[in-house]
């Protein structure tokens, strides 16, 4: 379920392990991004590319 967090919630649940998403489009994320997020372009979420994430980890996606 999808909920808006503060950035040092944010920061938090990085620092704690949470797997940390900038769906972006691609041009925007080799612009500029959080250090340590992986790209992962919004248009290309489904079951497939989603399926080797880790499910016990707290996941983080702006």
């Amino acid at each position: 379920m999808p909920t808006e967090i503060a950035r040092d919630r944010v920061q938090q649940l990085v620092a704690e392990g949470a797997l940390l998403f900038d769906v972006r489009p691609e041009r925007e994320f080799m612009d500029e991004h959080i250090v340590g997020a992986r790209h992962l372009w919004l248009k290309t979420l489904d079951a497939t590319t989603t399926a080797g994430l880790d499910r016990d980890r707290a996941t983080v996606v702006y």
